[in-house]
């Protein structure tokens, strides 16, 4: 790249409403401190060296990003659900990519992920077909529910993990497993499970416990806490 960065496209899906959060402005848009939640998350992605350029998949109907004066980030139109979107954005680059080039989708509301775990994702993942992604390993006692909320049984917990963002993948297979997925009507909540859909077995890569997703109100008081933590470190 002639700005000397790398070759790794950051894709961040932020078309959804946030419905969760029980506020009128989407969860990505909201304020942390001085900067939107999706904002700082950009800045973040900017400061890792293997990635060239970023794009934001937003919904049609939202403006808020006239802001975004970060060089090497452009925007296009997402679609009804995170897949779709994901999906969308990725045609939208695709031209740009090779079949085998890498692509790493972020979610707009972890503003808090960390630069060294990122950097970690990319060399242990490197030009894997089956890719990888951060994850947190499990460390509670869990249980399976019932539907009426009762303890059926625990779960061994030493081979469970919280699967979180980025997660990289070459471009290529990753739209064939979206689409694969889309085809048989197959829900997924993640790219990694459009790729375990596919047959492949992304690899874990630990993150820090601190890369949380911003879902409900309390969780922008615990990211701003967060940061400053990280700034402070």
């Amino acid at each position: 790249m002639s700005d000397g960065r790398g070759d790794i496209v950051a894709l961040v899906p932020a078309a959804g409403s946030g419905s969760r959060m029980s506020s009128d402005v989407p969860k990505q848009y909201l304020q942390l401190d001085h900067e939107s939640v999706l904002m700082v998350t950009l800045r973040r992605l900017r400061m890792v060296p293997a990635v060239s350029r970023i794009v934001v998949v937003v919904s049609d109907t939202q403006h808020q990003l006239n802001c975004i004066d970060i060089q090497g980030v452009s925007v296009t139109v997402g679609g009804d659900t995170r897949a779709a979107s994901v999906l969308n954005g990725l045609v939208y680059i695709r031209d740009e990519l090779k079949h085998t080039g890498r692509v790493m989708v972020h979610d707009a509301a972890r503003p808090c992920v960390r630069v060294a775990d990122i950097n970690r994702l990319v060399t242990t993942v490197g030009d894997n077909e089956h890719g990888g992604i951060l994850a947190v390993p499990v460390h509670d006692t869990l249980k399976r529910s019932d539907d009426k909320s009762r303890i059926v049984d625990t779960v061994d917990r030493n081979f469970m993990w919280r699967a979180v963002t980025p997660q990289l993948f070459m471009i290529g297979k990753l739209i064939q497993a979206l689409e694969h997925a889309r085809a048989n009507d197959v829900q997924v909540t993640d790219e990694a499970s459009a790729m375990e859909y596919a047959g492949y077995q992304p690899t874990l890569v630990s993150s820090a416990q601190d890369n949380i997703k911003i879902t409900v109100a309390d969780d922008l008081v615990l990211a701003r806490t967060i940061l400053n933590a990280q700034e402070n470190k």
